[in-house]
């Protein structure tokens, strides 16, 4: 029996997730599901791991481009370009982009500054987005899963040294209760806004909540979820929009003003152990890109055995994901290293035989 045949016989079944979908989103604090990994848990984990890493398969963080620091496809089929239709039962379809700028410096990992002096802008990074589930996402996963999705970083970690970890008052969006605080790039980033920029107008925070609000409202009589997800510089950016929405209510339909107080925050969720020197795909003993690597996290997830066990693939996902964007799959496998990248790094032959770099999508304004 193959890993696959076996997870199905240890009960995973498509309708599991659907029935089960509050368990496997922390309803409980996913008592008994993470040591062993429930394989439901895993599916879902590995799902919005996924919608986290569209965010990187789609920034373009070509400086020489004048779109560096945007998404190279438009909303309209984003999940397609990404390669998340395909095979894949979780339906979205992108409402909003999420734009960002900073009013303290932050490093160049994450907000990139085009080298072109035609360049879309130079003020303003594409930061994430909005994607709601379709009406055939929804019966798959039980109701309609409102999903924000924040990039981060794939570099390795020395920009760390550069950024602003002081921290800072939140009480402006998070209630003076708790004297809450947050790390200042986090926050700057979350929360400043450029008048001069038509993306960052209104801050990313502003943006994020008032999509959210208009699909709560859009959607108040059904039985809505609203997911955050991020990787890496995103997870922050993630954690602090998840703390603001449930903290301001934007989780609940215009109608419905719950009065609750703001509860103090410091740990966030439970931890899911991993270690990648478990799987015999991996070269050993990898490097720090390897570590730091969404796609690698996520073979992992397929893959663990708990604590004390093993490795044994458990979902059937592709091992040459591991090898989008670095080199830490074994030879053996014949898969090129850093392989996801647009075909001739976007440069196109145009009609007189020359060659201009043309890999931006225009996109469709907001819904």
């Amino acid at each position: 029996m193959d890993d696959i045949a076996k997870s199905l016989a240890q009960g995973y079944s498509k309708d599991e997730i659907p029935r089960k979908w509050r368990l496997l989103s922390g309803e409980n604090n996913w008592e008994g599901l993470l040591d062993p990994l429930s394989i439901d848990l895993r599916r879902v984990i590995i799902h919005y791991g996924e919608m986290a890493q569209a965010t990187y398969d789609a920034f373009d963080t070509e400086k020489a481009s004048r779109f560096a620091g945007s998404s190279r496809y438009a909303k309209r089929d984003f999940f397609s370009k990404v390669g998340l239709n395909e095979g894949n039962p979780f339906k979205y379809s992108v409402t909003k982009f999420l734009y960002a700028t900073s009013e303290i410096h932050v490093p160049d990992a994450f907000l990139i500054k085009p080298l072109s002096r035609e360049a879309w802008r130079k003020e303003s990074n594409w930061m994430g987005y909005v994607a709601v589930a379709t009406d055939e996402g929804k019966a798959v996963l039980g109701r309609r899963d409102i999903v924000v999705a924040w990039r981060g970083t794939k570099q390795t970690l020395e920009w760390i040294v550069d950024f602003e970890f002081s921290l800072v008052s939140a009480s402006d969006i998070l209630g003076k209760a708790n004297n809450p605080k947050v790390h200042n790039g986090w926050y700057s980033i979350y929360t400043s806004s450029d008048p001069r920029s038509p993306f960052s107008k209104k801050s990313a925070r502003h943006q994020v909540l008032e999509e959210i609000r208009r699909l709560v409202d859009l959607y108040k009589n059904e039985e809505i979820s609203i997911t955050v997800t991020g990787h890496s510089l995103g997870a922050a950016i993630a954690t602090l929009n998840a703390v603001d929405i449930a903290a301001n209510a934007f989780n609940k339909p215009t109608d419905v003003v719950p009065n609750y107080p703001l509860l103090g925050y410091s740990d966030v969720g439970e931890e899911l152990a991993i270690d990648s020197r478990k799987s015999k795909y991996l070269k050993s003993p990898g490097n720090v890109s390897s570590w730091h690597n969404l796609e690698v996290y996520l073979h992992c997830v397929a893959g663990t055995q708990g604590t004390h066990g093993g490795f044994k693939l458990m979902v059937n996902r592709d091992i040459a994901l591991i090898n989008k964007a670095i080199d830490a799959l074994k030879d053996e496998y014949l898969v090129p290293a850093s392989w996801w990248c647009p075909k001739n790094k976007g440069m196109v032959q145009q009609g007189d035989g020359s060659w201009k770099l043309m890999e931006h999508e225009d996109d469709d304004p907001d819904n």
